[in-house]
């Protein structure tokens, strides 16, 4: 007996931001959100570098090209973050 494994990709839609939140819609019509200060990277960012978010490689990624940050749709969906609250 052979088990099928079907992988479900976490895709986002869109992305933007509010202020210091981050937030990303899926395909299934939930929106994600997340403080920037929970990344290095977008931690140091400007509100106008935060916002230059874009999604790639097929939403799967978020991408901050003046920063050259890249982050997992999946990753925030499972609040894979590099740095703790606070």
């Amino acid at each position: 007996m052979s088990t099928i494994h079907q992988e479900s990709e976490t895709v986002a839609t869109r992305a933007w931001t509010e202020g210091r939140m981050v937030y990303v819609e899926l395909t299934d019509q939930r929106v994600v959100g997340f403080p920037a200060d929970r990344f290095r990277r977008l931690k140091a960012a400007t509100a106008l570098e935060l916002a230059e978010v874009v999604l790639e490689v097929g939403g799967t990624a978020l991408r901050w090209e003046t920063l050259d940050e890249d982050i997992s749709v999946e990753g925030v969906v499972a609040g894979r973050f590099q740095l703790p609250p606070g």
